[in-house]
Protein backbone atom coordinates (compact mmCIF):
# COMPACT_ATOMS: atom_id res chain seq x y z
CA UNK A 1 0.00 0.00 0.00
CA UNK A 2 1.31 3.42 -1.06
CA UNK A 3 2.03 6.00 2.13
CA UNK A 4 1.01 9.64 1.39
CA UNK A 5 2.84 11.92 3.88
CA UNK A 6 1.01 15.64 4.42
CA UNK A 7 1.52 18.39 7.17
CA UNK A 8 -1.00 19.46 9.24
CA UNK A 9 -1.13 22.90 11.37
CA UNK A 10 -2.36 22.78 14.79
CA UNK A 11 -2.35 24.84 18.39
CA UNK A 12 0.60 23.45 20.60
CA UNK A 13 -1.96 22.70 23.37
CA UNK A 14 -4.08 20.88 21.32
CA UNK A 15 -1.76 18.58 19.67
CA UNK A 16 0.11 18.13 23.63
CA UNK A 17 -3.39 16.59 24.66
CA UNK A 18 -3.66 14.75 21.33
CA UNK A 19 -0.01 13.26 22.55
CA UNK A 20 -0.92 12.71 26.04
CA UNK A 21 -4.40 10.68 25.08
CA UNK A 22 -2.87 8.49 22.32
CA UNK A 23 0.09 7.48 24.54
CA UNK A 24 -2.61 6.71 27.52
CA UNK A 25 -4.88 4.33 24.48
CA UNK A 26 -1.54 2.63 23.75
CA UNK A 27 -0.37 4.23 20.71
CA UNK A 28 2.83 3.40 18.79
CA UNK A 29 2.67 7.13 17.08
CA UNK A 30 0.03 9.81 15.48
CA UNK A 31 0.02 8.59 12.52
CA UNK A 32 -1.60 5.63 14.11
CA UNK A 33 -3.70 7.23 15.48
CA UNK A 34 -4.75 9.70 13.14
CA UNK A 35 -5.62 6.87 10.82
CA UNK A 36 -8.15 5.34 13.14
CA UNK A 37 -9.25 8.86 13.73
CA UNK A 38 -9.70 9.00 9.70
CA UNK A 39 -11.58 5.48 9.81
CA UNK A 40 -14.00 6.31 12.43
CA UNK A 41 -14.66 9.85 10.41
CA UNK A 42 -15.34 7.63 7.08
CA UNK A 43 -17.35 4.69 8.73
CA UNK A 44 -19.96 7.73 10.30
CA UNK A 45 -20.62 9.33 7.08
CA UNK A 46 -21.53 5.62 5.77
CA UNK A 47 -24.17 5.53 8.18
CA UNK A 48 -24.85 8.98 7.56
CA UNK A 49 -25.80 8.27 3.75
CA UNK A 50 -28.24 6.11 4.81
CA UNK A 51 -27.90 3.86 1.78
CA UNK A 52 -24.80 2.39 2.37
CA UNK A 53 -24.01 -1.45 3.56
CA UNK A 54 -22.97 -1.16 7.04
CA UNK A 55 -22.59 -3.60 10.39
CA UNK A 56 -23.08 -2.85 14.03
CA UNK A 57 -24.34 -4.72 17.11
CA UNK A 58 -27.36 -3.33 19.22
CA UNK A 59 -27.50 -4.52 22.76
CA UNK A 60 -30.55 -4.12 25.13
CA UNK A 61 -30.69 -5.21 28.76
CA UNK A 62 -34.61 -5.93 29.48
CA UNK A 63 -36.64 -7.70 32.08
CA UNK A 64 -38.31 -10.83 30.62
CA UNK A 65 -41.04 -10.82 33.45
CA UNK A 66 -42.08 -7.22 31.47
CA UNK A 67 -45.56 -8.14 29.47
CA UNK A 68 -44.50 -9.63 26.33
CA UNK A 69 -41.08 -8.41 25.85
CA UNK A 70 -39.61 -11.51 24.96
CA UNK A 71 -42.28 -12.30 21.98
CA UNK A 72 -42.20 -8.87 21.14
CA UNK A 73 -38.38 -9.38 20.97
CA UNK A 74 -38.21 -12.66 18.69
CA UNK A 75 -41.40 -11.42 16.50
CA UNK A 76 -39.02 -8.07 15.53
CA UNK A 77 -35.97 -10.18 14.97
CA UNK A 78 -38.22 -12.40 12.74
CA UNK A 79 -39.52 -9.30 10.37
CA UNK A 80 -35.85 -8.61 9.67
CA UNK A 81 -34.42 -12.33 8.83
CA UNK A 82 -32.86 -10.64 6.19
CA UNK A 83 -30.60 -8.18 7.89
CA UNK A 84 -30.00 -9.89 11.58
CA UNK A 85 -27.19 -11.82 11.63
CA UNK A 86 -26.49 -13.18 14.89
CA UNK A 87 -28.04 -12.92 18.52
CA UNK A 88 -26.76 -13.64 21.56
CA UNK A 89 -28.53 -14.12 24.81
CA UNK A 90 -27.36 -13.86 28.43
CA UNK A 91 -29.36 -14.07 31.75
CA UNK A 92 -27.94 -11.62 33.84
CA UNK A 93 -29.85 -12.39 36.93
CA UNK A 94 -33.52 -13.85 37.82
CA UNK A 95 -35.09 -11.44 35.79
CA UNK A 96 -32.68 -9.49 33.59
CA UNK A 97 -31.25 -10.57 30.46
CA UNK A 98 -29.15 -9.14 27.64
CA UNK A 99 -29.22 -9.22 24.33
CA UNK A 100 -26.93 -8.46 21.76
CA UNK A 101 -27.85 -8.60 18.06
CA UNK A 102 -25.54 -8.54 15.16
CA UNK A 103 -27.25 -6.42 12.38
CA UNK A 104 -25.73 -5.86 8.42
CA UNK A 105 -27.77 -4.07 5.73
CA UNK A 106 -28.45 -0.75 4.68
CA UNK A 107 -27.88 2.01 7.68
CA UNK A 108 -31.59 3.84 7.34
CA UNK A 109 -32.46 -0.26 7.71
CA UNK A 110 -30.39 -0.88 10.47
CA UNK A 111 -31.50 2.08 12.55
CA UNK A 112 -34.86 0.99 12.24
CA UNK A 113 -34.02 -2.04 13.74
CA UNK A 114 -32.15 -0.09 16.90
CA UNK A 115 -35.06 1.80 17.35
CA UNK A 116 -37.37 -0.59 17.57
CA UNK A 117 -35.76 -3.01 19.80
CA UNK A 118 -34.46 -0.24 22.22
CA UNK A 119 -38.38 1.55 22.13
CA UNK A 120 -40.14 -2.11 23.57
CA UNK A 121 -41.90 -1.83 26.56
CA UNK A 122 -39.43 -3.81 29.78
CA UNK A 123 -36.20 -2.60 27.53
CA UNK A 124 -33.92 -0.99 30.39
CA UNK A 125 -31.63 -0.03 28.13
CA UNK A 126 -30.42 0.41 24.39
CA UNK A 127 -27.70 1.13 22.33
CA UNK A 128 -26.43 0.78 18.68
CA UNK A 129 -22.57 0.55 18.04
CA UNK A 130 -22.37 1.17 14.35
CA UNK A 131 -19.46 0.04 12.39
CA UNK A 132 -18.50 -0.98 8.67
CA UNK A 133 -18.59 -3.97 6.75
CA UNK A 134 -14.86 -2.78 5.78
CA UNK A 135 -14.92 -3.41 2.08
CA UNK A 136 -14.62 -0.59 1.37
CA UNK A 137 -11.86 0.71 4.54
CA UNK A 138 -8.25 0.46 4.02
Amino acid sequence: MKITRFGVSVPSELLEKFDRIITEKGYVNRSEAIRDMMRDFIVRHEWEEGDRDVAGTITIVYNHDEADVVKELLDLQHDYVDEIISSLHVHMDEHNCLEVVVVRGKATRIKEIAERLISLKGVKHGKLVMTTTGRELV
